[in-house]
C-alpha cells in the first residue's frame, strides 16, 4: 500500500487483471480478423476471382447471393424512376395550371386594352406584320432596297435576286443607273 500526502491509501494493480482484458482483446482481435478474411474472400469470389477453389455448392449459393443483389439493384432502380416519374407529373401539372391562369389572364388583359394594332388587322382581315406589306408595296419591289419603315430587308426569291442582279431569263441587261 501506497500512501499520498492527502493520507489516502492505494492499492497496487493486481498483475492479473491486465492479462485477462489483455486476453480477451487479443480473442476479439482474432475473431475480427477471421472475420475481415472471409468477407474479403466472399468479395472476391463475388468479383469472379479465386473460383476454382468453390464447389459446385459453394457456386450455386454465390450464384443465388448475386442474383438476389441484382433483384434489389433492380428494385431500388425502379423505385428511383417512379419517383422522378411522379415528380415530373406534379410538376407538368403545376405548369399547366400556370398556363391556364396566364392564358385567362391574357384573354381578360386582351378584353379590357384592345390594342389599336389589332382593332386595325381586325378591319383589314390580316395580321400587324401583313398589313405593312400590303400597304406599301413599292418598298418591295427591290430585294436590298430598304423598305419603308427603315429596316433592310432582304428578299431570297428567285426572281427577286435574278432582277436585281440585272439578268433577267438568262440574259444581262444594264441596270437603270448605268444608262
Amino acid at each position: 500500500m501506497v500512501k499520498d500526502c492527502a493520507g489516502y491509501t492505494y492499492g497496487q494493480l493486481e498483475s492479473s487483471h491486465p492479462s485477462r482484458d489483455s486476453e480477451d482483446h487479443y480473442r476479439e482481435y482474432l475473431q475480427l480478423k477471421a472475420t475481415v478474411e472471409s468477407l474479403q474472400r466472399s468479395q472476391r469470389h463475388i468479383l469472379g476471382e479465386e473460383l476454382v477453389s468453390l464447389g459446385t455448392k459453394d457456386l450455386e449459393q454465390l450464384e443465388n447471393q448475386l442474383d438476389e443483389s441484382l433483384k434489389l439493384i433492380r428494385l431500388k432502380k425502379n423505385q428511383s424512376i417512379a419517383d422522378q416519374l411522379s415528380e415530373l407529373k406534379m410538376k407538368e401539372e403545376m405548369l399547366e395550371e400556370t398556363n391556364r391562369a396566364l392564358r385567362i389572364k391574357l384573354q381578360e388583359t386582351d378584353a379590357v386594352l384592345p390594342s389599336s394594332t389589332w382593332e386595325a388587322g381586325e378591319q383589314s382581315g390580316l395580321p400587324p406584320h401583313q398589313q405593312q406589306e400590303t400597304a406599301e408595296p413599292h418598298c418591295r419591289n427591290n430585294p436590298l432596297q430598304m423598305s419603308c419603315g427603315g429596316v433592310m430587308e432582304i428578299d431570297d426569291r428567285p426572281s427577286a435576286v435574278a432582277s436585281s442582279s440585272g439578268n433577267v431569263n438568262g440574259l444581262m441587261s444594264r441596270p437603270g443607273w448605268m444608262i
